[in-house]
């Protein structure tokens, strides 16, 4: 399909329309070191069409004229630019999509990355991160169908998913991951990064900001010796 065919799908002056509301939020994630290198990406549900930051560009230099669109329902681009490739995590979005996200954020986070080496050493690769009594811990929602935030007391818990050699194979172990933690809203993968979604962008990007701050807490944590949990 031609770039310029469905053109209309993308054009707006809208700050808030997805084509333009990506772009934005790349940028800002560049300055905090999420997605270079042309690392990471992110993804906008609305209604049925489903806009998607390109593979392999420089996230921070990205246009609207840039964005794929999907056909949510029938999973065929509505809108694929010739010059770029599709993202390699649009199944991982999709995936998300399905379990009723708006938006799906995912970084190449090192305080992310960190945490997983850490769990790895010193609770094994089938555990998952844990951590509580952290003020912060208030910006992490309950989960699907809960009302409300975690609290203070609460134990945030977050599955992580082992890397593989491509992104789209991520897939199957992913969704396993998110049926085993139905109330999760993220899942790490080891050595590469985290995926996080939520209802809207407003509380992707706010949760996003959230776990990112509790993992460098954490890794700081760990270098004095103090424990995650009681």
């Amino acid at each position: 399909m031609a770039e310029a065919n469905n053109d209309h799908l993308i054009h707006s002056d809208d700050p808030e329309h997805p084509a333009n509301h990506i772009c934005e939020l790349c940028r800002k994630f560049y300055t905090l070191g999420w997605v270079t290198g042309t690392g990471g990406g992110t993804s906008i549900k609305h209604g049925d069409h489903v806009f998607i930051a390109p593979s392999g560009v420089q996230k921070e230099l990205m246009k609207p004229t840039d964005m794929f669109v999907m056909d949510y329902n029938t999973k065929e681009y509505l809108r694929k630019p010739q010059v770029l490739k599709p993202s390699a995590c649009t199944p991982l979005f999709y995936a998300a999509f399905t379990r009723g996200a708006g938006c799906c954020i995912h970084t190449h986070s090192q305080w992310a990355v960190l945490v997983t080496l850490l769990v790895e050493r010193d609770f094994g690769p089938d555990a998952c991160f844990e951590i509580e009594m952290i003020e912060q811990i208030k910006g992490v929602p309950k989960g699907r169908g809960k009302a409300g935030n975690l609290g203070y007391f609460d134990r945030l818990q977050i599955p992580i998913i082992e890397n593989t050699a491509h992104e789209e194979d991520l897939a199957s172990t992913l969704e396993e991951a998110m049926d085993k933690y139905p109330d999760a809203y993220a899942v790490l993968v080891r050595r590469h990064g985290i995926y996080v979604w939520g209802d809207n962008v407003h509380k992707a990007k706010t949760l996003c900001e959230s776990l990112d701050y509790i993992f460098q807490l954490a890794v700081e944590m760990k270098k004095l010796g103090l424990p995650w949990t009681k």
